[in-house]
């Protein structure tokens, strides 16, 4: 008797024993079968986190388990990974996904527990805070393995179960300019392209606890500190005020090292290590005292010069690597719009 393709898949995935295989046979299962096959698929990744062989890709494969899950049928699967610490961080997810404000109780359980690890009390909270828009994670990093235990706001968790778990406010978007739904000038119409760009990976991910990827209404007292620092070329000065990067990450081809666009709140304090020392705050001399960094990738600075214009107001943009014993500043691109719009590319 023949075995069907799932089938066959299910067995090799149970007998592999190298990882890299193990990938590609699971990817093959996703792509393959997800589909038209989904609770067969869950059913066997489900299977393997119980009692697969390979251990780390029992815990690797409940990302996969939590996304292809509706519903409340896998509810209890989700409630026994709470109780493995190989697999109870991305569980508390599932059970969200499967029982909603149900697993309230067990998930603030799991986060008051002194015995459960550091991460998934924090995965708990964070999750918690997502679901029921309460403010837990508020100025917090968006990766919750990355908290201390001090962090962990478990007494305001335990007041929010005693007050029977209401729903949060959640956060509000950032501030945006009006002018980047109606653009007009060079710079508008160049921080529009950005932004529209910007947008489409928000959709992809973003956690309004921590925004990113945003440009935002600069605060007055962010433009009183850059002013009281520098007379910035006037364009650039518009861009940080109306247009004002909130973590802006972009990489790709063009950015292989990752390029990080500087805000109004950051602009003063980015230019430690470069002009001004980190620790003493003294000036370094080796800088060039006219040029301003507005962006890094891996250390390599970007940057405008103070007394430098074009005819119609733009500015260049210059580039120097670090780490070569001096600063050689090399012409990156002839005006900052054609950075924005090299920016906007990579995002």
């Amino acid at each position: 008797m023949a075995v069907s393709p799932l089938a066959a898949l299910h067995r090799k995935l149970f007998d592999e024993t190298d990882g890299v295989k193990f990938s590609k046979l699971k990817d093959r299962l996703l792509k393959k079968h997800a589909g038209d096959d989904r609770l067969a698929v869950l059913d066997i990744l489900i299977a393997y986190a119980r009692e697969g062989q390979l251990l780390h890709w029992r815990a690797f494969l409940m990302s996969d388990i939590v996304h292809l899950v509706e519903g409340s049928q896998h509810a209890a699967f989700f409630a026994w990974a709470l109780g493995q610490p190989e697999l109870a961080y991305r569980a508390v997810d599932g059970l969200l996904k499967s029982t909603g404000v149900e697993a309230y109780a067990p998930l603030v359980a799991l986060a008051a527990s002194g015995a459960t690890r550091l991460d998934v009390r924090a995965r708990a909270i964070k999750s918690l805070a997502v679901f029921s828009r309460q403010p837990f994670d508020q100025g917090l990093p968006s990766d919750p393995g990355h908290w201390k235990a001090e962090q962990l706001r478990l007494s305001a968790v335990l007041a929010w179960q005693a007050d029977g778990y209401p729903d949060g406010a959640g956060y509000k978007a950032p501030a945006t300019h009006e002018t980047l739904t109606h653009p007009l000038s060079r710079l508008e119409m160049a921080a529009a392209f950005l932004e529209r760009n910007l947008a489409l990976r928000r959709q992809r991910e973003q956690d309004l606890a921590q925004p990113s990827n945003w440009l935002t209404v600069a605060s007055a007292e962010d433009m009183a500190g850059i002013d009281a620092q520098w007379v910035l070329p006037e364009i650039y000065r518009r861009f940080l005020e109306w247009y004002s990067p909130l973590r802006v990450h972009v990489g790709g081809k063009r950015f292989p090292r990752g390029l990080h666009l500087y805000g109004a709140a950051e602009l003063v304090k980015a230019q430690h290590g470069y002009s001004v020392h980190a620790v003493s705050l003294h000036t370094i001399a080796a800088w060039p005292p006219k040029q301003v960094v507005i962006a890094d990738a891996g250390g390599d600075p970007y940057c405008v010069h103070l007394e430098e214009r074009s005819i119609d107001g733009d500015l260049p943009v210059y580039r120097a690597e670090h780490g070569t014993g001096g600063w050689r500043f090399e012409l990156h691109t002839d005006d900052f719009i054609g950075f924005l719009h090299e920016i906007a590319l990579a995002a």
